[in-house]
């Protein structure tokens, strides 16, 4: 078991990334500042990796549960009425590629196909890493999706400034 001082000063590293990552404006910048500032601490060494006590993975999944189904409101339902084919085709895509990704980075790359396959998952980051951590693979997936999601946050909003008008939404907007 991880000495209670250790988890301590992850858990601070990781609230001080998520609250210095406030400033930036990144989507989602409090998870990534989490994130690195975690991930900093324990690729220090000085640390031993964590072991969370027991049922500590459960209550983060309640609450990572929690905070997502809160964001479905009747107004999100509403617009998946009118989106259903979108998300269809956008989902079915997705886990397609992440199947024909996963499955050559484990051939031609030569790593373990679990970790090929859930780390090109198209799941979130907290998702896909207690997906991954099932099958003995959590850290591996968790590095995987770190270097996608702190890519994707960097870049999407660039490209979206770029590529649509100020202000705008897109043709329909």
């Amino acid at each position: 078991m991880t000495h209670p001082w250790h988890l301590l000063l992850l858990a601070l590293a990781g609230l001080a990334g998520g609250l210095l990552a406030l400033g930036t404006g990144i989507p989602a910048a409090p998870l990534a500042g989490a994130l690195i500032g975690a991930a900093l601490v324990s690729f220090s060494g000085r640390v031993e990796p964590a072991q969370w006590p027991h049922g500590t993975r459960t209550i983060l999944e309640i609450a990572i549960g929690t905070v997502i189904g809160s964001g479905l409101t009747a107004a999100a339902l509403g617009e998946l009425r009118q989106l259903w084919r979108p998300a269809l085709l956008i989902t079915l895509s997705l886990v397609l590629t992440g199947l024909v990704v996963g499955l050559w980075c484990s051939r031609l790359l030569g790593i373990d196909p679990v970790v090929a396959l859930l780390g090109a998952a198209p799941g979130g980051i907290s998702g896909m890493s207690l997906v991954g951590a099932e099958f003995g693979v959590g850290a591996a997936v968790a590095a995987l999706h770190a270097v996608r999601l702190i890519t994707v946050l960097l870049v999407l909003p660039l490209v979206v400034k770029l590529v649509l008008p100020a202000g705008g939404h897109g043709p329909s907007g």
